[in-house]
């Protein structure tokens, strides 16, 4: 039986009431564009630190890596890793071109270096992708309360959608911005108040899990083989299976397109008073997040010990995927088995934050974009500051309807866990932003008709991946189409492993307009302030 009672029940209430209630105190202030996207531009280091932190947690981390680490061990932890060095190469090179603009929305600057069809495509890719991530966040969501009310997780989804959807579509960006920065401590006490039940019973404490764990292997750089259900070490390099020097380079280009062109961290990276405390607070988030990754990788640890002490037929099933089970149903089945009640609520209250936080900002950066690089610049000029207010709200609005229709397709995908299956998909949809922007910012080659070679063959290059990932190319298919080897036919079948998508996506787009551009592009353009080499002092 669960033991989430009526006193768990009312935590939740109020803390959705007092969430929410946030929205309508800010949502009178936003009168403007100016207002609603970027706060005015007079956010404090310490309170943008912590709102861009718990952004970047969100329910994935909170749910997603203890199941990782639950079902696999810690090779996913890897590209966490790498951000304190994308924040350093990002905070000389990229994000000082957004304070000196004074921008909205991180694809203006794409207009002016390459002209407002690349602007265009570089804000639906972002789109796209940020769908996606709140349509995960959601299924995430889901699971927790599907667990808590034995509700059909449709049911689940389309609840926590609403809620969502009521508290996002209130307030702006001050709103958020304030939301997150209490929604931030609420996660870490429920998620101490976890590792403190986990911990307290399982004889022997931390000691007891290093050592079990050590001794199964759950600490190792390696993956679960799909076929063998046996963990197994991942080697150095490889570019056609998951491996450990790959892994690292993946979370650099992540990490590098995040805070070069994700409008999630721009567009707080630009509400800041001034460019010292618009650094500081990316720091803040770093020295913030790190740790945080860490701890729900040790607490998903600290579950398989438990369970492995204290066997369980459902935790048994979550462990090797029987029956459907899925791996990220482990968090929230353990909250509501073995957390007493009233901190059962805390518990469930700290997953919820981070899941709110994180889609709200998302949802609010997606009307950002939608409203100042789509409709503003295209669609609706020369209107009021109202309207376009009204106008976010709507996208807004229908940004949560797509997050609901999203999050049901991920209740299809039980094999693997979330992280995986998020982190190819992200791959795929990468769109070569990164070496867009490397391109711009790094060399004064380009124009919007190389350019527009370069997003074409990084789009033919994703959808041939996505083929292979569901199974459309393989190696019979091939041969039967071309008069080729088997081996040769294995290569095209497997050029590289889906998660290394977006680090060749970005070589694509950088090398083939690089290349294009050198051999025919011939007119002269005014680039000062677009690229490292045309920059002037800042002012």
């Amino acid at each position: 039986m669960s033991n989430f009672g009526k006193l768990d029940w009312a935590i939740l209430i109020v803390y959705f009431c007092a969430i929410a209630s946030i929205g309508p105190i800010f949502a009178r202030r936003n009168r403007s564009t100016e207002s609603f996207f970027v706060g005015n531009r007079q956010f404090p280091a310490w309170l943008l630190g912590l709102a861009m932190f718990a952004t970047s947690i969100s329910s994935i981390t909170v749910i997603a890596y203890p199941a990782d680490a639950y079902r696999t061990a810690y090779l996913r932890l890897l590209p966490c890793f790498m951000l304190p060095i994308g924040i350093f190469m990002a905070s000389r090179i990229f994000l000082p071109f957004y304070r000196r603009s004074r921008c909205t929305s991180a694809f203006e600057y794409l207009e002016g270096r390459f002209g407002p069809g690349v602007r265009m495509y570089a804000a639906c890719a972002f789109i796209l992708g940020q769908v996606m991530r709140i349509s995960t966040i959601l299924y995430l969501v889901s699971l927790v309360f599907q667990q808590i009310t034995g509700s059909t997780p449709y049911a689940c989804i389309v609840m926590g959608g609403v809620v969502i959807a009521i508290y996002t579509v209130a307030g702006g960006i001050q709103a958020i911005v304030w939301a997150q920065f209490f929604q931030a401590f609420i996660l870490w006490f429920g998620a101490g108040l976890c590792f403190v039940t986990v911990i307290h019973g399982i004889d022997g404490g931390i000691a007891t899990v290093i050592s079990t764990a050590m001794a199964d292997g759950k600490f190792m750089l390696g993956d679960l083989n799909m076929t063998t259900h046996v963990l197994e070490p991942a080697p150095w390099f490889s570019l056609q299976d998951k491996a450990i020097v790959m892994m690292l380079l993946c979370g650099l280009t992540n990490w590098l397109t995040e805070y070069s062109s994700n409008q999630n961290v721009i567009q707080k990276y630009v509400a800041a008073k001034n460019p010292k405390e618009a650094t500081r607070s990316i720091w803040i988030c770093c020295f913030c997040s790190v740790p945080t990754w860490i701890f729900f990788m040790f607490l998903g640890t600290c579950m398989y010990v438990y369970f492995k002490l204290h066997p369980d037929p459902m935790a048994a099933a979550i462990l090797t995927g029987a029956n459907g089970a899925k791996a990220e149903s482990i968090l929230p089945y353990f909250c509501v088995r073995a957390i007493p009640t009233g901190l059962a609520g805390l518990v469930i209250a700290g997953v919820l934050s981070a899941a709110m936080s994180a889609s709200s900002s998302s949802i609010n950066s997606i009307a950002a974009v939608s409203i100042t690089d789509i409709y503003r610049r295209h669609m609706a000029k020369n209107r009021d500051e109202r309207h376009y207010v009204f106008a976010a709200r709507l996208v807004s609005a229908a940004s949560c309807l797509l997050m609901i229709g999203g999050a049901t397709l991920f209740l299809q995908m039980t094999k693997l866990t979330l992280q995986d299956t998020g982190a190819k998909i992200g791959s795929i949809l990468a769109g070569g932003l990164l070496g867009l922007y490397a391109l711009g910012f790094l060399t004064k080659r380009g124009n919007g008709r190389t350019v527009a070679v370069g997003i074409a063959s990084t789009l033919l290059f994703s959808a041939y991946i996505a083929a292979i990932e569901l199974k459309l190319i393989t190696v019979d298919a091939i041969m039967s189409h071309l008069a080729v080897s088997h081996n040769f036919a294995a290569w095209l079948a497997r050029p590289v492993h889906t998660y290394y998508a977006g680090i060749v996506g970005n070589i694509v787009m950088f090398a083939v307009t690089y290349a294009i551009a050198s051999a025919f592009q011939r007119e002269k353009r005014d680039l000062t302030n677009l690229t490292v080499w045309t920059r002037k002092e800042d002012t």
